[in-house]
């Protein structure tokens, strides 16, 4: 199998007067907060930035820098500045790296607006709307001078980014950065000249995009990323068909590229996550190709399956493949593609991690791939072991599974263990979730191919005791067999015939549960089952001891939880302690200390979840190197489980 798979995506185009070896753009993505406090380039970021450089994209988009010596457009704590002649040496690295692989470099500039002044206290935005979000800071209204202001810096800012080496310029207009509270009315109530009506909205945005041409000259590119739809309707935004408009007007303005994206930090519906379908937005790429005519379009959001975007490109929906999430996933993504592999790309999960810890003024990280901002790292690296092992895996969910594949990368001898009859583990369960779960089966099919590839000795429906450990006589044991759930104590207990919600959702049966069915334990496998129980009409009580039943998921997700619950109309008792159980009953008093009586067809425990430990105890004496990971060491998410499989493999 060739590239002839994806004709169109390795095709030649052309933007402006640089020629590109295929349709594909490095998108900026998330700003890593992998810089210094300052805004200088880290050797953190620059290794991240060669493997950007060798992902065979043939447009790179350079994170987006801040423009302004204030801070007022400082949106992370480790944002990239380019506010000063003193940044350029440092962008110029990652221009040169750019180039020496064979790609058109742009460096990106991103005013935070609405959500910077970091450091500062407030932000800046053209009225005094009011923020929806308590993360960020209070805005402050905009003076004219401080307009024409924010316009040269980025005109200097563009300056800068030719001086450093890039080939063009490419300006931030959505999400809430500050271009696009000008082009909203949720954010501009002004009554001036840079208010009012779309054009007059846009006014700003206009006067921007001449500046960067000007700046930056006829030769060089300059790019602007626009909201195809804010998702900010409740609060005002801009309507479907104003975004239109607005993307109309840029392309009137002699931009060389949109880059269409979707939605604000604050929107109420997802925009980016796995509940949200990978061809969701591509009705509107269709309709913004039909706006902005020959300019060239660059379209990515949630679009990560190779051959629905060869599809539309086929189609002439959009120009150019911009990828995010599944380069950061996946960098190898574009070779695979190349090879005819597309199978063997590693699944982007759409779980939000990389925002989750953004938005914790955190460097961002991937939850299925641990290299991503520790590429510096000698410990984050695959190495041949300079001794040859026998590994003995036992757990094949997503933590044995990874640590199986690093230790064989390594080239030692591994053999993996699993006690039921597929891989996957928890994985299999969480795939049941209402919000695009069959993603994660898609991620265990990658690692069973891994696994093949390697030659890893996978052996299923195998329990694994010290006796069976004797026996294979291994030098390393990995000790991965995940949490289960403890009866619980309440009086009554031995009289109810529990079910187990990892089980429910594996065996997917849910005709043979009763109408009536209460949950015990909250958290994402209560959440997941009852979701998936509501859905099949089934009237659903949670019953959770914390004070919420999503404290152990993720900050990007706990709202789309919150939603479904109610749309579902799921009943959830928080704070709740047990009473009493009995076959067909569930006792329990509530937060204002009431007793109340639930009545259930079935009861299932979700939680909480304990460490399954009893191998890894047996073992304690019984080998040379002993290790215990993911949900066995302590039952966490999806990342810890694979980022610790990683690790542990890549030591052995």
């Amino acid at each position: 199998m060739t590239q002839n798979q994806f004709p169109h995506v390795f095709s030649e185009a052309k933007v402006g007067k640089f020629k590109l070896h295929n349709r594909i753009k490095y998108a900026a993505c998330c700003v890593s907060n992998f810089n210094t406090r300052d805004g200088f380039l880290s050797e953190r970021e620059f290794a991240r930035d060669q493997v950007i450089a060798s992902t065979g994209a043939a447009m790179m988009t350079n994170q987006g820098a801040y423009p302004d010596a204030s801070g007022e457009g400082k949106a992370y704590h480790r944002q990239l500045a380019i506010y000063d002649d003193r940044y350029i040496p440092g962008l110029k690295r990652i221009a040169d790296i750019f180039h020496q692989n064979d790609a058109v470099a742009i460096q990106q500039v991103l005013h935070g607006g609405r959500y910077g002044g970091i450091d500062l206290g407030y932000c800046l935005q053209p009225s005094g709307t009011p923020q929806t979000l308590r993360h960020f800071r209070p805005p402050r209204e905009m003076t004219k001078e401080e307009i024409h202001r924010a316009i040269e810096d980025h005109a200097a800012a563009a300056r800068r980014s030719v001086q450093a080496g890039y080939d063009g310029v490419e300006v931030t207009s959505f999400l809430g950065y500050l271009m696009s509270t000008f082009l909203s009315p949720f954010t501009n109530k002004r009554t001036d000249e840079y208010g009012g009506s779309v054009e007059k909205r846009a006014r700003f945005m206009v006067e921007i995009i001449q500046a960067l041409r000007k700046a930056v000259g006829p030769e060089k590119l300059v790019i602007i990323r626009l909201n195809g739809t804010e998702l900010m309707d409740e609060f005002g935004g801009n309507s479907e068909e104003s975004c239109l408009e607005i993307m109309r007007i840029a392309a009137d303005c002699g931009v060389d590229m949109i880059s269409m994206v979707i939605g604000w930090h604050e929107s109420r519906q997802g925009a980016l996550g796995r509940d949200v379908g990978r061809t969701r937005w591509l009705y509107i790429a269709e309709k913004v190709k039909k706006v902005i005519g020959d300019v060239p379009l660059a379209f990515g959001p949630r679009l990560a399956d190779p051959f629905e975007a060869e599809k539309a490109l086929a189609a002439g929906v959009f120009d150019f493949w911009e990828i995010c999430r599944p380069f950061l996933t996946d960098p190898e993504l574009a070779h695979k593609l190349k090879r005819g592999q597309p199978e063997r790309i590693k699944p982007c999960v759409g779980c939000m991690l990389c925002l989750a810890k953004m938005f914790a003024n955190q460097p961002y990280i991937c939850a299925v791939n641990p290299r991503l901002g520790h590429e510096v790292e000698p410990e984050y690296t695959i190495t041949p072991s300079v001794v040859r092992k026998k590994v003995m895996v036992v757990g094949g969910g997503p933590a044995g599974m990874e640590a199986a594949i690093a230790a064989a990368e390594r080239g030692h001898q591994v053999s993996l263990f699993e006690a039921g009859s597929e891989l996957g583990g928890a994985l299999i369960a969480s795939s049941r979730d209402v919000g695009g779960g069959e993603v994660l089966l898609e991620l265990r099919d990658y690692y069973k191919l891994r696994l093949e590839d390697l030659g890893v000795d996978v052996r299923l429906n195998t329990t694994v005791d010290r006796k069976e450990t004797a026996k294979f006589f291994p030098d390393v044991v990995v000790v991965a067999t995940g949490a289960g759930v403890e009866t619980p104590g309440a009086p009554g207990a031995a009289e109810v015939d529990f079910l187990m919600a990892e089980a429910v959702l594996r065996e997917a049966n849910y005709s043979q549960i009763g109408e009536r069915v209460v949950i015990l334990g909250g958290g994402k496998v209560g959440l997941t089952l009852a979701e998936t129980l509501a859905r099949e009409g089934k009237k659903v009580v949670i019953v959770e001891a914390d004070k919420r039943v999503d404290y152990d998921v993720s900050a990007t997700f706990k709202w789309r939880h919150s939603a479904l619950v109610k749309e579902l109309g799921i009943t959830v008792y928080a704070e709740a302690g047990l009473l009493r159980l009995a076959k067909d009953k569930v006792v329990l008093r509530d937060k204002d200390g009431a007793e109340v009586t639930l009545t259930a067809d079935a009861v299932v425990l979700a939680g909480p979840r304990k460490p399954i430990q009893n191998l890894a105890h047996e073992l304690e004496y019984s080998c040379d190197e002993l290790y215990v990971i993911g949900d066995a060491m302590i039952p966490r998410n999806l990342y810890n489980a694979i980022h610790e499989g990683f690790k542990i493999g890549a030591r052995i």
